[in-house]
């Protein structure tokens, strides 16, 4: 039995799964990771040194600027064929979860249902003073193709700046989002972790969560990230590819 159609034998067994996905899986929509680089205005920075509280103070408009050109880059992207897989392998027997690492709404607008958004989401700010949410999102259709300065809009309640509603470097997760996720881990039978880095901490170890609480765990990315326990599948490839490949196999009943 090779290693794709072992996954797809427990993916078939399995009566609840967690998706775990991050960068990787939007990587085949157009949405570049943190690997590649940036061009137009932002040309030469990493993008790990935009996503800041300390970067957000000192150059505000910068930061906005970057966000809603990533906005403007996911309304223009399309879910890909793994987004796309996803919903598609629940059933009345087998109940499907996702945990998302990503900013974007590629699952939601794939189909599914039940994603919990652990790094918060680029649909809505919130002010950066009060941290209450924005009344009305800001105009995305204004953003060039190559990006801007473009100086935030104020709060309606305090008058502070709005900032993107996401986890930042040095900020925690929101709690109840933590919290449902450890539950979700916990109580799945089988995780498949789809193009995630295994780098970003407290996310990256629930993977180890879910082995941990006696699940099985499958692995999709173009790298070897497994962690060497007998209860590990590693799929090594485009998880545009992988998913709709699992998926076909567990259609036809494996």
């Amino acid at each position: 039995m090779t290693v794709v159609e072992q996954a797809a034998d427990l993916l078939q067994k399995a009566k609840k799964v967690v998706f775990f996905t991050g960068a990787g899986i939007s990587a085949d929509s157009g949405i570049p990771t943190y690997r590649e680089k940036l061009s137009g205005v932002w040309a030469g920075l990493d993008p790990r040194d935009l996503e800041t509280a300390r970067a957000f103070r000192e150059n505000p408009s910068l930061v906005w600027g970057w966000y809603l050109w990533r906005r403007l880059r996911v309304a223009q992207a399309e879910p890909n064929a793994a987004h796309l897989a996803i919903p598609r392998m629940a059933h009345s027997l087998r109940q499907v979860s996702v945990i998302t690492q990503n900013i974007d709404d590629f699952h939601e607008r794939a189909g599914s249902s039940n994603v919990l958004h652990l790094h918060g989401s680029l649909a809505m700010p919130k002010c950066f003073a009060c941290h209450r949410p924005a009344v009305v999102s800001p105009d995305q259709s204004a953003v060039p193709e190559d990006g801007a300065l473009i100086e935030p809009p104020r709060c309606q309640r305090c008058n502070g700046r709005m900032r993107p509603a996401v986890v930042w470097y040095g900020e925690d997760l929101p709690p109840s989002s933590w919290k449902a996720a450890i539950l979700l881990v916990k109580n799945c039978d089988l995780m498949v972790s789809v193009g995630t880095s295994g780098i970003v901490m407290p996310a990256a170890g629930l993977p180890d969560l879910a082995l941990a609480s006696g699940a099985s765990v499958i692995h999709v990315n173009k790298a070897d990230v497994a962690m060497g326990d007998q209860k590990e599948l590693m799929l090594i490839g485009v998880a545009a590819e992988i998913l709709p490949m699992l998926l076909e196999k567990i259609s036809d009943g494996g």
